[in-house]
């Protein structure tokens, strides 16, 4: 068993969910549901393990409404025999939405609109791509798992800086009070919603975070202390 890590609050460790089915096409996936490739179930279980390996012993799941997300977060789960402990998800934690991107092959994409412009939708903090039109099948309007989220809520696309905006009320008003009590909080989520996580914990500006990277299942271990001042302490994999 390796090192357990320690903190005066609560420990905040991040997942990004295993490999998708549209990771391995390389196509712009957001809010659109796909499942998880073999591999990224791999990935994931090795992710557990490492946690375990860790002395890392989560006492609360968050995930996204997105199944590579909660896949991800429950095999993690199972590799560390925690299937029991508490799980939690909610839309805020999910996915950037890629606007009318979505479903579209990266380099296509590219050739269409010029490397510059994709690199601008994909990495600049305030500019979103394209639009959504509302009538579209899969705008997440018509989706049943947001029935219950006011309709103003719901994006036709986002940039970094939206998803912060989103990702945030969730952070503070239900994880926060969980890092005070002490516990150990496992968030399996996807690339953007835990950047901007990121970019909150370690106060990191618009600049510094174009070009941070999480990779699919590998685990970012932070302590948490009574000021909610985040240390990341361990890279998983690293």
């Amino acid at each position: 068993m390796g090192a357990t890590f320690k903190c005066d609050m609560g420990q905040l460790t991040l997942l990004r969910h295993g490999q998708s089915t549209w990771n391995l096409e390389d196509r712009f996936t957001g809010w659109i549901d796909v499942d998880l490739t073999q591999k990224g179930e791999e990935e994931a279980r090795n992710a557990g393990k490492a946690l375990l390996e860790a002395g890392i012993v989560p006492d609360i799941l968050h995930s996204s409404v997105l199944k590579r997300a909660i896949k991800t977060g429950e095999i993690a789960l199972d590799a560390m025999e925690l299937n029991y402990i508490d799980v939690q998800r909610h839309w805020r934690l999910n996915e950037r939405h890629y606007g009318s991107l979505q479903g579209k092959n990266k380099e296509e994409t590219k050739e269409r609109f010029s490397r510059e412009q994709v690199r601008l939708w994909r990495r600049s903090f305030d500019t979103p791509p394209p639009e959504l039109d509302l009538d579209d099948p899969t705008h997440p309007r018509h989706d049943r798992r947001y029935k219950n989220v006011a309709p103003e809520l719901l994006p036709n696309t986002e940039c970094l800086k939206d998803v912060l905006e989103r990702m945030l009320p969730y952070y503070f008003d239900v994880m926060v009070p969980q890092l005070k009590a002490g516990k150990s909080l496992l968030i399996a989520a996807h690339g953007n919603s835990l950047r901007a996580l990121v970019m909150h914990l370690e106060g990191l500006n618009s600049e510094e975070i174009l070009n941070f990277e999480i990779p699919n299942g590998q685990p970012i271990v932070y302590s948490v202390d009574e000021d909610l001042n985040a240390i990341r302490t361990h890279w998983l994999g690293r």
